[in-house]
């Protein structure tokens, strides 16, 4: 091929995924091999969950104790926010609840007292780094602490975002940034990611932790992807052994925190077209039929005829995007 043109395969040539040409995911339902966003406004435990999903990639555990690693390895993470010794002891604090030899995880942490990603020197390191050390997960932590861009610059922010989605595939490297969301918390979760629009539209894994109940004691994770369905929301908590030394995360419950309680004895079925409606909602963002179908588990002839009714009666709207609620 000549050096004046682009490198192309034919289709059938392209990488087609694991065995069965299906999504391949680092950590079972969470994350993939791409890029995004650990979001969540302040105190919602974001550097605990960016550290569990590196110890866990690292140790071949699973993920909050409850999500089974698929591609396991070495993983590189960089806490701009928290001195070293913190960053030790809650590291060790994991891997004291998951007993794992914390002599022997290969979790690297960038010890280097200030990183930013704005500066070709340090993108230049950073680059070094990862061809080093190979990981399969890289955790930055948080966003507004790698860089002097403003945030609600378009072009600022696109560019930066374009040199990490460069790394992801020149090193094959699953990359999470953890990054702050506005206090007023809206429909769609990632629309409350501060700055640019195009910190959500870069993102092809996403994971918001955000809180509710009186006080805010019950911390809530939803998951988002580009390119597979996601799981329904789950509350999580933050526990400590009695010594204070393991603290962890780990899944506390599958029902969704944000909606009261209704006893199942006097609360009717949903019907099919109420179920897509909530299931959209709960989505945050649009879902396509596959998706849709995947999610109720619902006949796919059935399911199109609902659509249609839904569409017919204004509840829904369908693009090439994908199937939206109508307020």
């Amino acid at each position: 091929m000549s050096d004046d043109t682009l490198p192309t395969r034919r289709a059938a040539a392209l990488d087609s995924g694991d065995c069965n040409g299906t999504f391949r995911w680092r950590i079972d339902q969470v994350w993939g091999e791409g890029v995004g966003i650990l979001g969540g406004p302040p105190k919602c435990a974001k550097s605990w969950f960016g550290l569990d999903m590196a110890i866990s990639l690292a140790s071949a555990t699973a993920f909050l104790g409850h999500f089974a690693v698929r591609d396991p390895g070495p993983t590189l993470v960089y806490l701009a926010e928290d001195a070293l010794p913190q960053v030790r002891a809650r590291i060790a604090g994991i891997c004291q609840h998951r007993a794992i030899d914390l002599a022997q995880l290969e979790v690297h942490v960038i010890t280097a007292p200030a990183v930013r990603l704005d500066q070709a020197l340090d993108q230049k390191r950073l680059a070094a780094t990862l061809e080093s050390i190979h990981p399969k997960l890289l955790l930055l932590d948080p966003l507004v602490r790698l860089h002097r861009l403003d945030e609600n610059s378009s072009a600022d922010i696109s560019a930066l975002l374009g040199y990490l989605r460069e790394l992801q595939r020149r090193y094959d490297v699953a990359i999470v940034v953890v990054h702050h969301m506005r206090k007023a918390i809206r429909a769609h979760l990632g629309q409350a990611l501060r700055g640019s629009g195009d910190l959500y539209a870069w993102t092809d894994h996403a994971a918001y932790l955000t809180r509710s109940g009186p006080g805010g004691e019950r911390l809530r994770l939803t998951l988002e992807h580009r390119a597979a369905p996601a799981l329904e929301p789950l509350e999580l908590r933050l526990v400590s052994s009695d010594d204070g030394s393991a603290t962890h995360l780990e899944v506390a419950s599958s029902a969704s925190p944000s909606r009261p309680e209704i006893p199942t004895t006097h609360t009717p079925a949903l019907t099919l077209d109420e179920r897509i409606v909530q299931a959209i909602i709960r989505a945050g963002h649009p879902l396509s039929r596959v998706q849709l179908r995947d999610v109720l588990r619902v006949n796919n002839n059935r399911l199109g005829d609902i659509l249609n009714d839904l569409e017919r009666a204004g509840r829904i709207n369908r693009s090439d995007a994908g199937i939206v609620v109508i307020d």
